[in-house]
């Protein structure tokens, strides 16, 4: 069954049953400000952090799910029903969601009463707006009711959960006219408060929960609700919600806009009151004066509408296959963005609330939406940078309202500083600017270590040879990119985190292959940056470290027809044909090939080989093969889970581009394009059902061959998965890699492809990119033409800004 479909000229995906496999959502809001939205109008809204600024209830893995959102009741006679079916679930007549870019329509009709709620954050502002117009398309009058609903939390998500004790009495609220505002704490430690605001008048509210639901009703069926009448009560401790009541009549075919601000305030702290107790409204007003007309709403809604075309027009692409085209040009770029804001902090998956933005993550994304804002992803990159330690290593996570680093999660993972040089470089080629190396960063969020950002970079590349084991090989430390290998960590204890526990590193042999990959690969790119750079010694010292390791991974790390994953603490291999489970694994398999290591001897091939035979499914590659079945203490957590899913033989995602690329690099374009489409989002319409999670962005991982349902995915959205399948199909498949000086041509294609043509706004000019394929060739550039001169090299030169120039490769 399918429940939607792609609009690609308005660039939304419409919803046309309510009851998706999994509530289906969007992502509101572009800086400070953000919300989820689900498809029946679901989730929750926070300012920068989810865990410490949210604004109001979700309820995560409930019954029913979903659970929590912008509601409206409309109460119409006898019938009581929500324009997004959801909490009442009473049938409707007409039912569509519309998730656009950073905005969200939803339409219901019932019995001739038609409401449309379009939700979004405009840019710039702390609130999200939600515009409903009411129409009656009957031949009748309608006299209704309409009921607003919005719970409050008290903004700190996890407190909000669990200190019920205190929290069931700190509620406060004020009610001015339209204006419902929640001020809990205000008055003690914090300078901020929200507010939803209706701009028109009410005939009534309610502020406190229980008065409005009723003690044991659920809220399907509120008891305001189901008397048609509000309680006007106003909430002391228990549970405040804001609530906003109006009694309306349209006339045959008469239409009613309504529009409501949900917002959030800061006031500076000698500024926090207008009289005794109460709250100075000053910047809430001026909020809301900004969106109280639908011209203003309207008006924010075509500057967001271009602030997406400006994202989106950076790299276009121009092939006869639709489903590419759509993932290229909207979603997979689109996801990326959120991805960058987001990280792995806030979704229907993650609660946001015990972690914040990853080192090792906001690298990893930065490549997808670099070419998007080069500006904001510099910050990042400071921000990254600053929660590194002086020997390299760095905290796991950072916390994005504070910007410092914590260790909730645990620390020590080797691989996480290599990923800083990643995202440096990644910058760099895009925009040109090599003074981001000279901004003095600090050590650990202190000033007083601060160094040039170039020399965190160094530190970074020195964490992993000041890590060797036994084979000349990276230790591990707590994990690599896995989190679930923790071949350290022993533990017995179900009451604590494999992440948190102890990290037994001392006199282990645990070394990693991954991070030997990954070395080789970024180590490459830190070399190249030093020779650009003219640090000529450098480069040559970083160059016999490379080439140390390739040797060590040739040596120590090939188990005859594919690599080793690692060695685990007492030095036995891991992902071996010697091992009983677990014999062969995706992440060594795909850094050492992206790296070329062993290439001219056959090594890359055979690998890429084994991968085809033993992990590759219709629905994705898997991580590992055979499957774990018993608990393996040396190996931690991955042998916990089911066979074939998350990292115990589950198709994660996130490592298919690293295979992808692999493939690119023996010229292998057929394997590299049908692994892309395995897991590509538009590419999975037909299975939406087995597939359950929203078939427009990447999840993190499916279920694999072992599983109770191959193909089920899970975790969607917030994955490297979106930045790695966006940087391997643009950069490793349709071959248009920035570079220092230009824009570089490599392509590795199916050979059945004719053509195609990428518009690529690079530092200020355009260049129109036509890729022709005369010869049915998988790789090979013959020849390159820009403006009608044939180049010499397939490495465009940086034009001069506002220039439009058009490039012409031949491959063959």
């Amino acid at each position: 069954m399918k429940y939607g479909f792609f609009d690609d000229e308005r660039r939304e995906y419409v919803i046309t049953q309510p009851n998706t496999p999994f509530p289906w959502i969007n992502y509101l809001g572009n800086e400070d400000f953000f919300s989820l939205v689900s498809n029946t109008a679901g989730g929750y809204s926070f300012y920068k952090d989810a865990k410490f600024r949210r604004l109001n209830r979700y309820r995560y893995n409930n019954v029913p799910m979903d659970n929590g959102g912008r509601y409206f009741y409309i109460k119409d006679n006898d019938t009581i029903w929500s324009p997004g079916w959801k909490p009442v679930k009473t049938e409707l007549d007409k039912y569509e969601c519309r998730h656009g870019l950073s905005y969200t329509k939803i339409t219901g009709e019932k019995n001739g009463l038609e409401s449309e709620v379009t939700l979004f954050i405009p840019l710039g502002n702390w609130c999200e707006i939600q515009k409903m117009k009411l129409t009656n398309k009957s031949e009748e009058v309608k006299k209704f009711k309409l009921f607003s609903y919005n719970e409050w939390c008290l903004w700190n998500a996890e407190d909000d959960q669990n200190n019920l004790q205190r929290n069931l009495s700190t509620g406060e609220v004020e009610i001015d006219g339209s204006t419902l505002y929640h001020k809990t704490e205000y008055k003690e430690r914090r300078n901020h408060f929200a507010f939803y605001h209706v701009n028109a008048d009410i005939d009534g509210y309610d502020t406190d929960r229980e008065s409005f639901m009723g003690l044991y009703n659920e809220a399907s069926g509120p008891q305001a609700v189901l008397d048609g009448a509000p309680r006007n009560s106003e909430a002391h401790g228990w549970s405040p919600i804001a609530s906003h009541y109006f009694e309306i009549e349209l006339q045959p075919g008469e239409s009613k806009d309504l529009i409501f601000v949900l917002g959030y305030v800061e006031n500076a702290e000698d500024d926090k009151w207008e009289s005794k107790g109460v709250i100075n409204k000053t910047k809430a007003k001026a909020q809301i004066a900004k969106f109280d007309t639908v011209e203003k709403v309207d008006a924010a809604l075509a500057e967001l509408a271009a602030y997406w075309e400006n994202l989106l027009s950076i790299i276009t692409l121009d092939h006869e296959d639709d489903k590419l085209n759509r993932m290229v040009n909207i979603w997979n770029q689109y996801q990326c963005m959120v991805t960058f804001n987001m990280s792995r902090s806030a979704s229907f998956f993650e609660v946001g609330i015990g972690r914040g933005m990853g080192f090792r993550d906001s690298n990893q994304d930065l490549i997808g939406f670099v070419h998007q804002v080069p500006e904001r992803a510099r910050e990042r990159i400071i921000d990254i940078a600053s929660t590194q330690f002086p020997d390299g290593g760095c905290y796991h996570q950072y916390q994005p309202l504070t910007k410092r680093g914590n260790d909730a999660i645990g620390g020590g993972f080797n691989d996480d500083p290599m990923w800083l040089i990643l995202g440096t470089v990644s910058y760099i080629k895009e925009s040109g600017d090599f003074s981001i190396l000279d901004e003095m960063v600090p050590f650990d969020n202190d000033e007083s270590l601060a160094q040039p950002l170039f020399n965190h970079l160094t530190v970074s590349f020195d964490h992993v040879i000041n890590n060797l084991g036994p084979n000349g090989l990276p230790l591990i430390g707590r994990a690599d990119w896995n989190d679930c290998l923790n071949l350290n960590c022993f533990s017995t204890n179900p009451n604590e985190s494999f992440q948190t526990t102890e990290n037994n590193t001392e006199g282990s042999k645990a070394e990693s292959l991954m991070i030997a990959g990954l070395f080789v690969v970024y180590g490459n790119d830190y070399i190249d940056l030093c020779k650009q750079l003219g640090k000529t010694e450098e480069a040559e010292r970083a160059q016999k470290a490379v080439d140390a390791m390739k040797e060590a991974v040739k040596a120590k790390g090939w188990d005859g027809e594919w690599f080793l994953r690692a060695y685990d603490f007492h030095g036995n291999k891991v992902g071996s044909d010697e091992n009983e489970e677990g014999k062969i694994f995706i992440e060594s398999q795909g850094w050492c090939s992206m790296a070329e290591i062993g290439i001219e001897e056959g090594m890359v091939e055979k690998s890429l080989n084994s991968v085809k035979e033993r992990l590759n499914t219709p629905y994705g590659i898997v991580l590992n093969n055979p499957a774990f079945t018993k608990y393996m203490i040396e190996y931690g957590e991955i042998s916990t889970y089911p066979a074939g899913y998350k990292e115990n033989a589950g198709i994660f995602c996130h490592n298919n581009p690293w295979i992808i690329i692999g493939e690119t690099k023996i010229g292998r374009g057929k394997e590299a394009w049908n692994y892309f489409k395995q897991i590509c989002p538009s590419y999975l319409e037909e299975v939406q059902e087995l597939h359950k999670v929203e078939p427009y962005v990447y999840c993190q991982m499916i279920a694999g061959k072992d599983a109770y349902k191959p193909g089920e995915g899970k975790n969607s959205w917030l994955s490297g998965t979106a930045a790695w399948n966006f940087y391997a199909v643009v950069q490793y498949i349709l071959g248009i890699q920035p570079d220092y000086n230009g824009i570089k041509i490599d392509p590795c294609i199916p050979e059945e492809w004719k053509s195609y043509t990428v518009n690529r706004k690079f530092r200020g000019a355009n260049y129109q990119i036509e890729v022709v394929n005369p010869e049915g060739v998988s790789k090979g550039v013959k020849e390159v033409w820009l403006n009608d001169q044939k180049l010499d090299t397939n490495i465009i030169p940086v034009m001069d800004k506002g220039t439009c120039n058009k490039v012409k490769v031949v491959m063959g």
